[in-house]
């Protein structure tokens, strides 16, 4: 996987891995900041749609290099991912 270009002004990465990669046809993508937490995977489906049952619901979430809790409740915003933040996406991965 490349390296994600800086996001643009105002914005921020998320960068999809293995199977977020797949299914969203791509390795990287900027979203406009500053955005809740809790809105995050809402935006992702709006975009992606589908992404949220195959992947969202069982993913990893970082932001900075650092896990966080996703908000169990929709409505729950939660921390805010500012501008040039980067967030990534890292489905479970399985081995055989």
């Amino acid at each position: 996987m490349s390296s994600a270009p800086k996001a643009p002004a105002g914005h921020f990465n998320v960068l999809y891995f293995a199977s977020a990669s797949s299914f969203t046809g791509k390795e990287h993508e900027a979203l406009p900041a500053p955005m809740p937490l809790g809105k995050l995977f809402a935006e992702l489906e709006a975009r992606h749609p589908g992404l949220k049952a195959k992947i969202l619901d069982s993913c990893l979430v970082t932001v900075n290099l650092d896990y966080v809790d996703m908000p169990a409740d929709p409505s729950e915003e939660g921390d805010v991912i500012q501008e040039a933040d980067e967030v990534a996406i890292i489905p479970p991965v399985s081995s055989g």
